[in-house]
């Protein structure tokens, strides 16, 4: 069974310096977010990799580029034999902030139809439109393919392979506008600290600019003497000091299923609960018993006492699973699926999250 190496990050917000933040890292103005380009093109350059030449959806894209490069066919038929060239759906996410001619983006390449591997092909010039049928042409795309998972080889990345030819601009920013929470810090407590942090920032003498409108808006009010400077108060707006430790936010434990990583936000905690799982077995004892001649505390092999690491009377630590998890070398995948289990049974005090 393929091995996942597991990746635990122990955000701590007990102190409030540490967990101190501004408000561009928590949220962002509505219109703001990113664009995606999108198109069909050609992989070529594969070792007998790509797509069968009888594929006509492979053919005739391919011997119109021969075409306009001089090399005319009599019938696409004339490439059925050839294996080299695969048809992809190419990607582009442009960033918060849009995009202006001549910047340089990643595209995510993925085989469309039957391409066993695009590893060693070269993206052919690629026109990119936005995400709709009446969209713009933004960007050309080209380059080597980067395979990023040699498990996964019909997809991969061209580094910088876009070059946008239009600016990517945001909507613009009027007298009033909206900040919007990102999800995982969201709620009613959140919403109020970041509209008290903007207001502190932005207007520290005159009524307030930013008002809470529901767990995840803020609606924000430039004041006439600021219109003229709207960079400068947009600049303050973002950059107010948020205390995350204010925001009441639960414990979150984020799992990534492709990446198999385990991501802990606070100090989650597991009640008391005993767990079997293939080779894993593991208990939370609260407190933990005291041991004498006649009943003495006895190590077992694939048993790991979960124990607490502050009083006894606390409740066990998530971190003290994912230490029994490493002892017994259980695959990631499996992990998760433990944590799904905790999480449906309430054991797991804290949100958890699964991409």
């Amino acid at each position: 069974m393929a091995r996942f190496v597991l990746l635990l990050v122990l955000l701590s917000v007990a102190a409030s310096n540490a967990a101190a933040t501004t408000v561009k890292e928590v949220a962002r103005i509505r219109g703001q977010g990113q664009y995606i380009l999108r198109a069909a093109g050609l992989v070529v350059g594969l070792n007998g990799t790509g797509d069968s030449g009888k594929e006509l959806a492979v053919a005739r894209p391919l011997a119109e580029v021969l075409k306009n490069s001089g090399i005319a066919l009599g019938s696409p038929l004339e490439l059925q034999n050839g294996k080299s060239v695969a048809l992809v759906i190419v990607t582009c996410t442009i960033p918060e902030g849009g995009a202006r001619a001549d910047d340089k983006f990643d595209v995510q390449v993925s085989a469309a139809l039957g391409a066993s591997s695009l590893k060693g092909g070269q993206l052919y010039l690629t026109p990119m439109r936005g995400p709709y049928a009446t969209s713009d042409l933004y960007a050309v795309a080209q380059g080597t393919i980067d395979i990023e998972d040699a498990e996964e080889p019909r997809t991969g990345r061209v580094r910088g392979g876009a070059r946008i030819t239009k600016d990517i601009l945001n909507q613009p920013i009027t007298d009033t506008f909206d900040v919007i929470i990102e999800p995982s810090f969201s709620g009613w407590a959140a919403s109020s600290q970041i509209a008290i942090a903007i207001n502190a920032r932005a207007q520290p003498q005159g009524p307030r600019v930013a008002i809470a409108v529901d767990d995840r808006t803020i609606r924000v009010s430039i004041p006439e003497s600021d219109r003229q400077d709207r960079a400068g108060f947009l600049a303050d707006v973002m950059s107010a000091d948020v205390n995350t430790t204010l925001l009441d936010l639960p414990a979150q434990v984020i799992c990534n299923q492709k990446t198999g990583s385990i991501i802990v936000t606070g100090d989650v905690q597991i009640s008391p609960v005993a767990i079997t799982h293939k080779d894993l077995n593991v208990t939370t004892t609260i407190p933990p018993p005291v041991p004498s001649p006649q009943n003495p505390l006895v190590e077992r092999d694939q048993w790991m006492a979960l124990k607490t690491e502050g009083k006894p009377s606390e409740v066990a630590k998530l971190s003290d699973l994912i230490k029994a998890f490493k002892q017994l070398d259980i695959p990631v995948e499996e992990q998760i699926g433990i944590l799904q289990m905790l999480h449906k049974t309430g054991k797991l005090q804290a949100k958890l999250i699964v991409d």
